[in-house]
């Protein structure tokens, strides 16, 4: 079903009556991430009245599925207890521990108080522990695992005691009896291996793994390169502590890719359209203020060449020309870095070479513009122009710079362990914008 503004009017207008019936009729066939959605729609209050209406395993999958922030502000209306009985006793610990994420440290504490199972609270306490950033603060400690020892008929009896309490079944692990990782268990061999087989003799050995502070960014390219739908989680001496499911690592990816999104478009936080003009210009004006600058210093750089300017006018024609080709060539330059280093195909020890490459490229971008150029300037002007050689000659020189620029910076951020996605936005443009106009200036100034 469409969530659509009509449906959400329908709600809501049942919601102000009070017509629980009408309100559950309508959210009866839809999945969570559809009644998430129409909740991020909703006023608080208004989403804690459907969500009274909802089954414990149907509210904690929508709470999961609501946008962070829609569902930060719903949390703080509900008491520690509730949200620990009626949520995160239905759900899987790597999404709790997201949930727990949302709380402040004394709401925090409460909400673990209430849980009556010790054993998933002890497990959501370990995973707080992690950095939000790695592999052990994404993972989840619900898995099938067997002992390498087992015979086939008491590993499928444990396998069926244990997959009563999971909802999907990705890997059954295969771990010794210090519950190092071992392998991995094909079902395939439950069927076909002799009952009397033990499991470390059909097991998959040397599984993919990754260590619980691998980065996330990491474990996305790990899963992505090897087709894995779950990769499973080790600790400093090889205990198998939990997995990282294609779920979880989609959300990831997501929120990574809005990231690079914004800081390229020149915002330095995570904003939505939903947020407040506080926040909104908060995170627009830090770069609007640096670009504000980068403008007063052309202006400056321009302001020194008074007598070029009225000895030759038409020059001040080819001011945007030679900015925005600035701008534009070191923002595709970087953009294909930083594509390279998020996608690993490129590595930052692997710099000189890439800048000798990009040059190579450059050379090729600057001979065609510049003699496009030219030629314009001398059908216009004349051959003996100051403008006619100086504009081609200064664009050469942009471009090759740019080009450099691009690809310099982000590689250097790399190494740097700074994100390089910031070079594909204003900061390029506006570095290369104020060297552009030095470079045209200088040269106009050699040339006249």
């Amino acid at each position: 079903m469409e969530i659509n503004e009509e449906y959400i009017d329908r709600v809501k207008s049942f919601i102000e009556q009070k017509d629980a019936e009408n309100v559950k009729a309508l959210l009866i066939d839809l999945h969570p991430a559809d009644i998430a959605e129409l909740c991020n729609d909703l006023a608080p209050e208004e989403a804690r009245f459907v969500y009274r209406l909802l089954d414990n395993e149907t509210a904690a999958d929508v709470l999961v599925e609501m946008d962070e922030d829609v569902r930060k502000e719903f949390l703080e209306l509900l008491p520690s207890e509730t949200i620990a009985k009626r949520f995160v006793d239905y759900m899987d610990t790597d999404d709790a521990v997201d949930l727990m994420r949302d709380l402040d440290e004394e709401k925090k504490e409460e909400v673990l108080s209430h849980i009556e199972d010790i054993e998933q609270a002890g497990d959501i306490v370990d995973l707080l522990k992690y950095d939000e950033d790695t592999a052990g603060g994404l993972m989840g400690t619900e898995m099938v695992t067997v002992n390498e020892n087992w015979s086939m008929p008491e590993c499928l009896k444990e396998m069926r005691l244990q997959a009563e309490q999971l909802d999907e079944i990705y890997y059954v692990y295969v771990i010794d009896d210090d519950e190092r990782l071992q392998g991995v268990f094909p079902l395939k061999k439950m069927i076909t291996s002799p009952s009397v087989s033990k499991v470390k003799h059909v097991m998959r050995k040397d599984p993919i793994s990754v260590h619980v502070d691998t980065p996330t960014d990491e474990v996305v390219q790990i899963i992505e390169k090897y087709d894995l739908v779950a990769v499973p989680v080790v600790d400093s001496i090889g205990r198998l502590v939990g997995q990282i499911t294609v779920d979880d690592v989609m959300d990831e990816v997501r929120e990574q890719s809005e990231r690079d999104y914004q800081l390229a478009s020149g915002l330095s936080q995570d904003v939505e359209t939903d947020d407040n003009v506080m926040r909104q210009t908060s995170a627009r004006l830090p770069w609007l203020l640096i670009g504000m600058l980068g403008g007063i210093g052309n202006s400056m750089i321009l302001g020194n060449f008074d007598a070029t300017f009225a000895a030759h006018p038409e020059m001040a024609l080819y001011i945007p020309l030679i900015g925005g080709t600035g701008g534009n060539v070191g923002t595709q330059s970087s953009a294909i870095i930083v594509q390279g280093l998020a996608n690993s195909s490129l590595d930052a020890k692997d710099t000189f070479k890439q800048i000798a490459k990009e040059s190579v490229v450059a050379v090729i971008n600057a001979t065609i513009i510049s003699l496009l150029v030219y030629i314009y300037n001398f059908v216009r002007f004349g051959g003996t122009a100051t403008v006619t050689y100086s504009v081609s000659i200064s664009l050469f020189a942009v471009v090759m710079f740019a080009s450099i620029f691009g690809t310099l910076v982000p590689m250097t951020l790399e190494k740097l362990k700074v994100d390089p996605a910031i070079a594909t936005g204003p900061f390029i443009s506006i570095t290369n914008d104020i060297i552009g106009m030095m470079m045209y200036m200088g040269i106009t100034v050699l040339l006249a």
